[in-house]
């Protein structure tokens, strides 16, 4: 028996950093659901096609998940998510800032429906300061930290 197996893990992500995060949650045994768009579902999808027509990025970060699309653009879809993570032992989040706000997933109006709710906000510079808006991606992070300066010479 693995560790997380029985918890139930429901994550809004895209990208890197909460599909790695999860994806080491699932690979401990919990059960990951990853919540996409409709159509174009997480845009690391299109980033190449070595996996037998699939991305080898996406199939990495995201191996062990089942996935639902959701239109959080709509009441049913904003329905069944919350319904998602009424059944959930932890959710995920790494919109841009104020984005689970906007659709009420954020910690504090999670926490007050469900205290016991483990909730994960993942971003690349936090919810406060002066670069809490810009997005954050791995290169460009590796370059304002200097690592580009001795990875990629």
């Amino acid at each position: 028996m693995l560790p997380l197996e029985g918890l139930t893990v429901a994550s809004l992500e895209q990208a890197v950093a909460a599909p790695f995060a999860t994806r080491q949650l699932a690979d401990l045994g919990a059960r990951v659901i990853k919540v996409e768009r409709p159509g174009a579902g997480d845009f690391a999808r299109d980033y190449d096609e070595t996996v037998k027509g699939l991305c080898s990025h996406f199939v990495w970060l995201n191996r062990s998940k089942e996935s639902i699309a959701l239109d959080l653009k709509s009441q049913s879809g904003l329905d069944v998510l919350r319904a998602l993570i009424a059944r959930a032992d932890v959710f995920v989040q790494n919109l841009a800032p104020g984005a689970a706000a906007r659709l009420g997933c954020d910690a504090r109006t999670l926490r007050a429906e469900r205290p016991e709710l483990v909730h994960v906000s993942i971003s690349g510079y936090g919810d406060g300061g002066p670069y809490t808006t810009k997005k954050a991606y791995n290169l460009l992070v590796q370059c304002e930290a200097g690592l580009v300066s001795i990875t990629a010479r």
